[in-house]
């Protein structure tokens, strides 16, 4: 993460969207192997170039991730827009769940400035659609999440 933020307070990165340990956490031994180079020998060309490597492989993961939230968006999107009149609360918690893919009842009322039973009914529509799962298995403060949503942000984690 601190190699993101460098790169977001150098302006390189609007925002610290590379998440670069995943890929040493893959490449352990490499990683290890190569610190010690530059330890050992200061091979730093091998260091860059593994890094670099790295900072292509995430870019190209976010990019791909990216554009896959967006198609995930835009079908349930499309799928919401075709109940009609009930549509439009529906849509207004699929906005929150883009950028909060677990919320729970009366926060997302407050957030929203609607009833807490505008967005009960709405999320129980977005189950009926399986957008949207109950996570939390309480009765009361239920959780609910954007579940294919969490899916793609959890791919090779």
């Amino acid at each position: 993460m601190l190699i993101a933020f460098m790169l977001c307070v150098d302006g390189v990165l609007k925002e610290p969207m590379l998440y670069l340990s995943l890929y040493f956490k893959v490449h352990r031994r490499q990683y290890y192997d190569l610190l010690q180079a530059v330890r050992d020998r200061g091979d730093w060309e091998a260091w860059v170039e593994f890094f670099l490597t790295g900072v292509v492989e995430t870019a190209n993961e976010a990019v791909e991730t990216a554009r896959q939230l967006l198609a995930l968006f835009e079908e349930d999107r499309a799928r919401i827009r075709a109940l009609g009149r009930s549509a439009a609360s529906m849509l207004q918690v699929h906005d929150l769940l883009q950028r909060q893919p677990i919320v729970s009842i009366v926060p997302a009322s407050r957030e929203l400035l609607v009833t807490h039973p505008t967005v009960m009914k709405a999320i129980a529509n977005l189950q009926k659609l399986d957008i949207v799962r109950e996570v939390s298995g309480r009765r009361r403060g239920r959780l609910f999440a954007y579940t294919r949503y969490m899916s793609i942000l959890n791919q090779g984690t």
